[in-house]
C-alpha cells in the first residue's frame, strides 16, 4: 500500500534526514587509502548513537552491519569488514537512519585517491541521473516519469542501469510501496503530495546484468565492470520534490 505522510511525519523524516546527511558527511572525510571498510561501519554506529538515531540496516532481514560498503564492481549490499581501500578504488556507501519510528535512506559513491577517468565519469553520470529523476518527482506525475529520466540520462551517456534492484517508498518502513525502477517498465503509480521516496540509480560502466556473491548479500556486476550508486530520500510536494537527505 502506498502511504501518504502527514506534515508532522514528514517533519520527523526531515529531522532524521539532516542527521543522516551529517553522518554521510563524516564518512566522506574518512574514506581514504588504507582504511578498512569495517572501520567505516563502526563510524556509522558511533555517529548514529551520538546523534540519537538507530541504524536502519543493522539486522534488517539479517544484514550484519549498519552500513553497506560496495567497492568497484560491487553494486549494492556490500558487507563491511577487513577489506582495505586502495588507491583508485571507488566505494559506494549506502546508509539509513530511524528516528521516532521513521526511516530515511541515502547513498553516495566516492573515489579513493586518484581514480580513472572512466570512474570519474561513471560517478558523475550516476549522480546526474539522480538529479534528473528527482526533477520529475512531482505531484501528479507518475513513477515512470522518474524512471524514464534516469534511464535516458544514463544510457545517452553510454552507461547502463540496473534492472533487478530499484528505489522504493520509505518512511514508517525502510521499504514501502511504490517501487521506483531506474528503467521504464510501465506508467506506475501516480505521485501524490505526502509520498516519501528513496530514489536510487545504480549504474554500471558495462552491462546491466548482475550476480550475487557467495555471502548471499553483495550484488556485483556480472561482467566485472565498475558500478556507482547515489540515493536521496525525497518528499513529494505541490511543486518540486523536497530532498530530505
Amino acid at each position: 500500500m502506498i502511504i501518504i505522510k502527514s506534515n508532522e511525519e514528514i517533519a520527523i523524516m526531515r529531522k532524521c534526514g539532516k542527521i543522516l546527511a551529517s553522518i554521510l558527511d563524516k564518512l566522506r572525510t574518512e574514506v581514504r587509502v588504507g582504511i578498512k571498510t569495517g572501520q567505516l561501519d563502526i563510524i556509522v554506529a558511533e555517529e548514529s548513537e551520538k546523534r540519537g538515531v538507530i541504524p536502519s540496516f543493522k539486522n534488517y532481514r539479517g544484514f550484519p552491519a549498519s552500513l553497506c560498503v560496495s567497492v568497484n564492481d560491487e553494486i549494492v549490499h556490500g558487507i563491511p569488514g577487513e577489506r582495505i581501500l586502495q588507491e583508485g578504488d571507488i566505494v559506494s556507501l549506502d546508509v539509513g537512519a530511524k528516528l521516532n519510528g521513521f526511516h530515511t535512506d541515502a547513498a553516495i559513491t566516492i573515489g579513493v585517491g586518484q581514480i580513472s577517468k572512466e570512474a570519474e565519469e561513471l560517478i558523475a553520470v550516476t549522480e546526474g541521473s539522480l538529479k534528473a529523476g528527482i526533477a520529475q518527482a512531482r505531484n501528479g506525475a507518475r513513477v515512470d516519469d522518474i524512471s524514464f529520466a534516469i534511464q535516458d540520462y544514463v544510457e545517452s551517456r553510454g552507461f547502463s542501469v540496473i534492472r533487478e534492484y530499484t528505489g522504493h517508498g520509505v518512511g514508517r518502513d525502510l521499504h514501502e510501496e511504490p517501487q521506483i525502477p531506474n528503467f521504464v517498465v510501465g506508467k506506475g503509480p501516480l505521485l501524490r503530495k505526502g509520498m516519501t521516496l528513496a530514489i536510487e540509480p545504480m549504474v554500471n560502466a558495462g552491462d546491466w546484468r548482475t550476480r550475487l556473491a557467495a555471502n548471499g548479500w553483495t550484488v556485483l556486476t556480472a561482467d566485472g565492470s565498475l558500478s556507482a550508486h547515489f540515493e536521496h530520500t525525497v518528499a513529494i510536494t505541490d511543486s518540486e520534490a523536497e530532498i530530505l537527505v
